[in-house]
């Protein structure tokens, strides 16, 4: 038996009863929205589907999708499928047009929030008795009480320091003797940092794992904060539209993409342009469908992140399907005189470079009407000890050339000393700055 929680049957469950469980609850779900939410029950209509024909997981294909856009026209409580007195809770992500998306919870939700952030916990090798420091941002934003509940659900002690103040955080994992640090990967570097400068070595900490999400990031990030901070470094995969975090986690034994917790939601891969669907393997943008939220049911939800599905047995011995770590978003895609670029594809070319710390920025923009693209980034402080100007041009160079020959792009590379690209002390890292419409 694998380790998990509460004891791993559950992602240990034989594909054809989970299929059958999934069945079940998809053909629940389905009735659940048309009868309680009049968004559903118009979306239905308009495409002409009788709930009740949607029997089985294989007739999930022939539903309408669901985009964030539904989210925003339906503000703030178009969506729910339970009368408002209901909901036990209501948190956001920050949206456009001025509007936030909303997410919205029963009791019941907030009990199934807490199971899968503990089966992920538990899938990245959190045990009962654990100290959890988490640094996610509490509030509206829910990776922090996500991963709060989900840690207590497990039996662990939870710190609940939020973003921020990262002296203290420096001062509390030290102090307290966290075993695992919660937070964002860009995050994660700013700790490491600032560990580093007050003279605290890996040694030092019992920290031994680090779950980090709600931005891509790289092997090569992992690799660096494995290094620095003494960890077994894993990605945890959450989405605040669905739930939040806890929709599929890496395993500690393998860590080769996010199990996804199948009894709960259903993921597909579509070709973002046609809406077809991809087969196993090839990338595309993961839709998801939960089959047990009651207040705001997503059905085929876009996500409008890049992934691809991956139906081979993983190692661990759980069942569960798995999705590939994120490429990026579909709106963060980068086109740029006809190619695209994903910054995180960017981000690994930078880091195959000893020299170049994991702080940096692309910077796009229009001179004389032509677009450019241009990419500030930092060396590391080793290297600035010794290097020349001469040396930096030369090194600038190289990474140019290196970027032309993968992307047929021409990218300004500009290096910059330790320190020079800006940090933000909590939250997601700003990767992309486009000044072009300015």
């Amino acid at each position: 038996m694998t380790a998990g929680y509460p004891d791993g049957a559950i992602d240990e469950m034989p594909r054809n009863q989970l299929r059958a469980l999934q069945s079940d609850r998809l053909a629940s779900i389905v009735r659940w929205s048309y009868d309680r939410s009049p968004f559903y029950q118009r979306r239905f209509d308009e495409y002409d589907i009788d709930p009740r024909s949607i029997q089985s997981i294989d007739d999930l294909s022939r539903l309408p999708f669901t985009v964030r856009g539904d989210l925003r026209d339906t503000y703030p409580f178009g969506m729910l499928a339970v009368p408002r007195q209901q909901l036990a809770r209501v948190q956001a992500s920050s949206g456009t047009r001025g509007r936030l998306t909303i997410s919205a919870y029963t009791s019941r939700d907030i009990e199934t929030w807490a199971e899968v952030c503990a089966r992920s916990l538990a899938l990245a090798g959190a045990r009962p008795g654990d100290i959890v420091q988490n640094a996610y941002g509490y509030g509206l934003f829910t990776g922090g009480l996500g991963l709060h509940y989900g840690a207590e659900r497990l039996g662990a002690t939870v710190v609940p320091i939020s973003g921020g103040n990262t002296l203290r955080q420096v001062k509390l994992l030290r102090d307290l003797g966290a075993d695992v640090l919660c937070c964002t990967p860009s995050y994660a570097l700013i700790i490491a940092e600032t560990l580093e400068r007050e003279g605290v070595t890996p040694d030092e900490l019992p920290l031994r794992i680090g779950v980090f999400g709600a931005e891509p990031w790289s092997e090569a990030i992992r690799l660096d904060l494995e290094g620095r901070l003494g960890i077994h470094a894993i990605d945890i995969y959450g989405l605040s539209e669905v739930i939040g975090p806890g929709i599929g986690c890496e395993c500690a034994e393998a860590r080769d993409g996010f199990h996804i917790m199948e009894d709960h939601f259903v993921p597909e891969v579509i070709d973002p342009a046609t809406g077809d669907l991809m087969a196993d393997g090839e990338y595309g943008e993961l839709v998801l469908t939960t089959l047990t939220k009651e207040a705001m049911p997503m059905l085929r939800f876009r996500t409008g992140d890049i992934t691809a599905l991956i139906d081979e047995p993983c190692s661990c011995g759980r069942t569960h399907r798995r999705i590939a770590r994120l490429r990026g978003r579909v709106d963060d895609m980068i086109v740029l005189h006809g190619v695209n670029v994903y910054p995180s594809e960017v981000e690994a070319t930078l880091l195959d470079f000893d020299e170049i710390a994991p702080f940096y920025q692309i910077v796009l923009d229009r001179e004389s009407g032509r677009e450019t693209i241009q990419v500030i980034a930092e060396i590391t402080p080793q290297y600035a000890q010794t290097v020349s100007d001469a040396d930096m041009r030369i090194l600038a160079g190289q990474v140019e050339r290196i970027l032309k020959s993968r992307f047929d792009l021409n990218m300004h590379v500009r290096l910059v000393g330790p320190g020079e690209v800006g940090r933000i002390d909590s939250g997601k890292a700003v990767r992309v700055i486009d000044r072009r419409e300015a």
